[in-house]
């Protein structure tokens, strides 16, 4: 499997997510790029998740159906559930299709994980796309993937 490198400039890995990109400002997703992604891709994939919140793992993000040649986002994706390139948002733990920021109760920081896969078919998932069906559609069609970290707290 291929690593992709995921990088943001609006942090670094295990720095802190600006406050543009959580609950607390503009609540915009943060710029993203990524190295070439490997042969065969058919399309890619991002998930953000947070694993430190009280209840267990929460979904901030789900962007899919990414055309292959892409290989950067900019800051404040619309909040549209399928966007003009035709890739979609699944549903967050917000209970929204669109980026949801960090969010985190008063207290220990929480680590973000930004986490994209290179998949060798698009995904055909009815709307609204959870974190579970979409990681049952892509189980056995991820040829790439990268991570990148950053915290937040309040």
């Amino acid at each position: 499997m291929k690593t992709l490198e995921l990088t943001s400039t609006a942090f670094e890995t295990g720095e802190r997510i600006p406050a543009d990109h959580a609950c607390t400002t503009k609540n915009d997703s943060p710029p993203l790029s990524w190295g070439p992604a490997p042969e065969g891709t058919a399309s890619l994939a991002i998930i953000c998740e947070d694993p430190d919140a009280p209840s267990g793992t929460f979904i901030h993000w789900i962007l899919y159906n990414i055309p292959p040649g892409t290989s950067s986002l900019p800051g404040g994706i619309p909040r549209k559930p399928v966007l003009p390139d035709g890739s979609a948002q699944g549903l967050n733990d917000f209970g929204k299709m669109e980026y949801g920021g960090p969010c985190p109760p008063p207290g220990k920081p929480h680590r973000y994980f930004f986490r994209i896969y290179a998949l060798d078919t698009p995904l055909h998932l009815r709307a609204p796309v959870t974190r579970k069906s979409i990681g049952a559609a892509m189980e056995g069609h991820v040829i790439g993937r990268g991570e990148l970290m950053g915290i937040f707290s309040r």
